[in-house]
C-alpha cells in the first residue's frame, strides 16, 4: 500500500477552500450596498484643482447650508455616461452637485462637459484618484449625499438611472432633504 504525501493533499485542500470561500463572497456581498466609514462624518477635502475652466471645488462649496451631492465620474466611464441625463435633471431642478473627475484625462473630461453639458456647480480634477481614494470609491459612479453642514449621510454607487436610483438612492435624497 501506497502513502499519500501530505503534501499532494494540501494544494487541492487550499483550492477547494478558496472555491468555499468565493461562494460565499458572491452569494452573500452586495457591491451596491458596500458600507462607507464616512457616515455621519464631516466629508473629507477635495482636491482644489479645478478641471480646465470649471469652478474650483472650495470648502465652502462643501457645506452650502443645503444638502449637495458629489459625484464622482470619468468620460471614460460607460454608466457616468448613463447617469448624466439624470445630473443635468436634478442640477435643473436646484440641486447642487459637486463633481470629481478621477483617474481621466483633462482634455476628454473637458470635452464631455462642454459637449453634453455641465451639471457641476464646482468641478475637482483628481486624476491620480487620491481623492477618491480619500472618500473611499471604488470605481464610477459613485455619490455621496451631503447634509447642510458638509457631513455624509449615503454613499451610492453604481449609475443615477433606473429603479435603483428610484427604490435607494432617491428615497435617501427625500429623507436628507426633509420631504
Amino acid at each position: 500500500m501506497a502513502k499519500i504525501s501530505p503534501l499532494m493533499i494540501a494544494p487541492p485542500l487550499i483550492f477547494a477552500g478558496f472555491v468555499v470561500l468565493a461562494g460565499i463572497g458572491m452569494f452573500t456581498t452586495d457591491s451596491q450596498n458596500l458600507p462607507s466609514a464616512l457616515i455621519g462624518q464631516p466629508a473629507p477635502p477635495v482636491t482644489e484643482t479645478a478641471l480646465a475652466d470649471f469652478t474650483p471645488v472650495t470648502a465652502e462649496a462643501m457645506a452650502t447650508g443645503q444638502v449637495t451631492l458629489v459625484n464622482f465620474w470619468a468620460s471614460w466611464c460607460p454608466p457616468c455616461r448613463a447617469e448624466h441625463p439624470k445630473l443635468l435633471e436634478m442640477q435643473a431642478g436646484g440641486m447642487p452637485i459637486i463633481g470629481v473627475n478621477f483617474r481621466d484625462k483633462e482634455g476628454p473630461a473637458t470635452s464631455y462637459l462642454t459637449d453634453d453639458g455641465n451639471p457641476f456647480a464646482a468641478v475637482a480634477f483628481d486624476p491620480e484618484g487620491r481623492t477618491a481614494i480619500d472618500w473611499g470609491v471604488t470605481a464610477p459612479p459613485e455619490t455621496f449625499i451631503l447634509d447642510a453642514d458638509g457631513n455624509i449621510l449615503f454613499r451610492f454607487a453604481g449609475p443615477l438611472v433606473g429603479s435603483d436610483f428610484e427604490q435607494r438612492f432617491l428615497p435617501q435624497l427625500e429623507k436628507a432633504l426633509g420631504n
